[in-house]
């Protein structure tokens, strides 16, 4: 197997099914690429998730929009995210996992600041809530891709701990 570590290093042997290779080796860098994702796979979801909570909320909070299309926003935001795994996941393979996550990361500033823009004006346009619902699906790209990638350093009977 050939992947990438969390510093950027080609790991041409990964055998962590092999008990003394994971002790001496392979357990170490595991842990180590896992709490460097935690915070990616954290601000993934939210972002990618915050749609269902804030279309609530702008029902609530008086915008001009009908409820349908308060809640194509989380729609769009769900299909966006799904979408983008698929690309996110291929991009694993071409730039290794680090600048992968690292990259979908950064792209997420763009939607979370973007939507606490867009908040501050209800008389905009439904076109620019949903441009940022588009955007937050990053987030579920992110998610994904990071998940997957931690997934392959560890054990079978670890994955999922």
């Amino acid at each position: 197997m050939n992947t990438k570590t969390s510093s950027g290093v080609d790991i041409t042997d990964w055998r962590p099914e092999d008990e003394q290779f994971w002790e001496s080796t392979g357990k170490r860098i595991a842990y180590r690429n896992l709490w460097i994702s935690v915070p990616s796979l954290l601000c993934g979801f939210a972002v990618w998730g915050m749609w269902g909570i804030i279309t609530v909320q702008m029902l609530n909070l008086g915008f001009p929009f009908t409820q349908a299309e308060l809640f194509t926003l989380t729609a769009i935001a769900g299909l966006a995210g799904a979408t983008m795994r698929i690309p996110a996941s291929f991009l694993i393979r071409l730039a290794g996992g680090r600048n992968t996550i690292f990259l979908t990361t950064s792209m997420l500033l763009a939607p979370a600041i973007g939507t606490g823009i867009v908040l501050q004006h209800p008389e905009w346009p439904l076109w620019s809530f949903q441009l940022m619902a588009l955007w937050s699906g990053v987030g579920g790209g992110n998610f994904a891709s990071s998940m997957s990638n931690i997934s392959t350093f560890f054990p079978k009977r670890l994955q999922g701990t």
